[in-house]
């Protein structure tokens, strides 16, 4: 089998979706003629932790690890838990403390691309005698953290090899990065190093057509749509006997769908029936914004706060719930983004209420799989009747989700995909 160098840096215990991807890819790659070789930070700084994910990694991959400098360690002394939050992607966007503002500009401004950029010379010095003792002829870089695209850079600079980068989100067009304060020289330093690895990588993986659009106007390397998926082969559970509205991940407060809890307050008022049965759901961390707004729709009482859920919890969570809402930033930077739960919502095959931007690409996926319904932010009306209309099927036992096509989602048939483009 060929060998295949994969560097990451999110990996198991590290939890949150962006471990899925890879630990999934080593796993089904050997099926389709590849043996992989998984570089990782040997002391990582990881935000989330979820030991159950160490079970999920296969016992015959060789795994390699080199020490780490964490900067988020070191801020961390200063404030532990605005740290983690930032490390976390939450950034709080209204009034930030004065201590918050300075990390976020030092995070924005003297570590370019990001926080792990001081891991970049070690590992190609470190991978060096491994490309050379494994007789590598192909390595992945995955990001975010971009930094890690700096190294497939550097090795590609020395050695006849092959390199993908594999971009998990966009690196200079994503939403958050107009929060890090980013001076004018680090705002096309941040570009510039873009622009090198996408012109200078053989090819080139996204997770959406729309990152496919913006990258192939800078670059004319091959490159190829590859989304996150689902695995799991899930067990006949129950439905919950409330009518739960579930939201899976980090609730951050750009993604606060104001729409959404002005819409529920409006069927409480309407509707008792509806008010008695209610109950939300929100596994994850929650912005302090959306919080504030829960509570000054009055829906407090009606929202459960499950916190930070093992990935077996998210799943069964999941399964059992009535309906799975599915969030995106209201704004034209966000059309591309397709978060990775959206797979496991269609294997939950519970329906799904989308509500993002114009032109979303995930929620034109809700649409087009007959997943559920995407509605925009703003159409309160809209939200309302897709809502009403599902606790209807809720009270007559008729809640289902014919999704349709959505096998091609599998882990092992993207993996298969991937193996082509390798």
């Amino acid at each position: 089998m060929r060998k295949v160098l994969v560097i990451a840096y999110y990996w198991p215990p590290a939890g949150g979706p962006g471990v899925q991807r890879w630990l999934k890819f080593v796993k089904y790659l050997p099926d389709f003629g590849f043996e992989p070789i998984v570089y990782v930070p040997k002391n990582p700084s990881y935000p989330i932790v979820d030991e159950n994910l160490v079970l999920e990694v296969p016992a015959n991959i060789k795994i390699l690890k080199q020490p780490i400098k964490e900067p988020y360690a070191w801020a961390s002394l200063l404030s532990k838990k605005k740290t983690k939050t930032i490390s976390s992607g939450i950034i709080k966007e209204k009034n930030p403390s004065v201590l918050e503002k300075v990390l976020l500009w030092v995070r924005g401004n003297l570590f370019i691309p990001d926080a792990r950029k001081l891991w970049v010379n070690p590992s190609i010095k470190y991978l060096a005698k491994v490309i050379a003792d494994e007789g590598i002829q192909t390595i992945i870089t995955t990001g975010p953290p971009h930094s890690l695209h700096l190294i497939g850079l550097g090795l590609k600079k020395k050695y006849n090899i092959q390199w993908i980068a594999d971009f998990r989100d966009p690196w200079t067009s994503i939403g958050y990065h107009k929060n890090l304060r980013l001076t004018e020289y680090a705002r096309e330093k941040h570009k510039a190093l873009e622009k090198g690895v996408l012109l200078k990588a053989d090819k080139i993986v996204v997770t959406s057509n729309t990152t496919k659009s913006e990258f192939e106007s800078i670059t004319p390397k091959p490159t190829k749509v590859i989304t996150n998926g689902y695995d799991d082969e899930l067990s006949t559970v129950s439905l919950d006997a409330e009518f739960t509205i579930s939201h899976m991940g980090s609730l951050l407060t750009g993604r606060n769908p104001l729409g959404f809890w002005q819409a529920i307050q409006e069927l409480n008022r309407e509707n008792q029936e509806f008010k008695r049965s209610l109950k939300i759901q929100l596994a994850g961390v929650v912005g302090e914004e959306v919080l504030k707004s829960i509570k000054d729709f009055g829906l407090e009482s009606y929202v459960k706060q499950m916190g930070y859920l093992s990935h077996d919890e998210v799943l069964l969570v999941q399964q059992k719930s009535q309906l799975l809402l599915l969030l995106e930033i209201d704004s034209e930077e966000t059309q591309g983004i397709i978060p990775g739960k959206i797979f496991e919502y269609f294997n939950a095959k519970r329906p799904i209420l989308a509500i993002g931007p114009t032109g979303w690409e995930a929620g034109l996926m809700v649409d087009e799989y007959k997943a559920g319904n995407f509605c925009l932010h703003p159409d309160v009306a809209q939200i309302k009747s897709v809502l009403l209309n599902a606790f209807q099927e809720y009270q007559n036992n008729t809640l289902v989700c014919n999704s349709v096509g959505i096998e091609q989602f599998h882990r092992k048939a993207l993996t298969e995909s991937l193996a082509k483009f390798i």
